[in-house]
């Protein structure tokens, strides 16, 4: 992962220095701020490369932003871009059609290479990710990909889907600080991620098989949060997370069926791994009470697949965690 913060640079070059390392740099964009504001901007984002794609993540003061004809003919992209609005809201415009506002938590795709202006909002200024997706690495090819000028993700069905796969996304991309460029999971996300775009602004199918891939990945991944969520009911079971994201139960675990463990299996390694982090976290407390608190419907069940899983007894591990082990 590459950070990087104004507060490196001296108050009178900390815009200068963004707007030419971030802005043209970065994006190849142009980045405007009235001179008497440039001594109290402050800008922070951090890069990570995964899954054959970018994901930035940028906060920073209240700027302007271009991307003109001549900052597309100096730096080409030819990507997809998904935005993730994460602040108070944010103004596109200077495009191809009405301009829009997007608001906290919406989102909007875009292909790089169009023209577009951008404003916060807000005096909070820009809160926002951004998913890069090379044209290249998308395999549904399709020269109208070339021609998505910025628009929001308004399909209500969808939006929900997309916001689940950027939410997974970032957690992959977060484990430990490491990055595969060739993970399997980051790599299907960034697929799902494109496609339920391309769903949206009409150019994938979503009865078609890349259509279908997207759809069951980004409803694979909202089941699992669902799961992750609830997991202190003992009674979770695949009728309520069906009834929650709207289909059957038999669809529930065909997508199960795609994933490496079924849903049963899913509940059971998530209430473990809990429970393991709840000893780490408290280790006075009691067994019991964590069995309980992770949806064990007993402290016996709790001890055997503890022990199956791990080779050692909740006791046992404890006190592994009290030796500093």
């Amino acid at each position: 992962m590459y950070r990087w913060c104004t507060d490196e640079v001296e108050p009178h070059d900390r815009f200068d220095y963004w707007r030419e390392v971030r802005a043209k740099g970065l994006f190849g964009v142009t980045a405007e701020l009235e001179r008497e504001r440039r001594a109290d901007f402050f800008g922070e984002f951090s890069l990570r490369q995964l899954g054959g794609a970018s994901l930035v993540e940028l906060k920073a003061s209240a700027y302007t932003v271009e991307r003109s004809a001549s900052d597309i003919a100096s730096a080409p992209g030819d990507a997809i871009c998904v935005y993730q609005q994460l602040g108070s809201g944010g103004w596109f415009g200077g495009m191809r059609g009405s301009d829009f506002a997007i608001a906290n938590g919406s989102f909007a795709t875009s292909h790089i290479d169009l023209p577009y202006r951008t404003a916060p909002l807000g005096a909070g200024g820009f809160h926002l990710r951004i998913l890069k997706i090379p044209v290249s690495n998308i395999p549904a090819q399709d020269k109208r990909m070339r021609e998505l000028a910025p628009r929001t993700f308004d399909d209500p069905t969808l939006a929900p889907l997309l916001g689940t796969c950027f939410a997974d996304l970032d957690d992959v991309a977060g484990n430990d600080g490491c990055f595969d460029a060739a993970s399997p999971v980051q790599a299907s996300l960034v697929q799902a991620l494109a496609h339920l775009a391309l769903i949206e602004r009409g150019i994938v199918r979503p009865g078609g098989r890349r259509g279908q891939a997207a759809l069951r990945t980004a409803r694979l991944s909202q089941a699992r949060r669902l799961i992750a969520r609830h997991l202190q009911d003992p009674n979770l079971a695949p009728t309520m997370v069906a009834d929650w994201l709207g289909i059957s139960v038999r669809h529930l675990h065909m997508l199960f069926e795609t994933a490496e463990k079924s849903f049963s299996q899913t509940i059971t390694e998530e209430r473990l791994k809990q429970s393991r982090r709840l000893i780490r976290e408290a280790p006075e407390r009691l067994i019991a009470d964590i069995a309980a608190a992770c949806g064990f419907e007993s402290l016996a069940t709790y001890y055997r697949v503890f022990n199956a899983a791990y080779g050692i007894a909740p006791g046992d591990f404890r006190a592994q965690v009290r030796a500093g082990h």
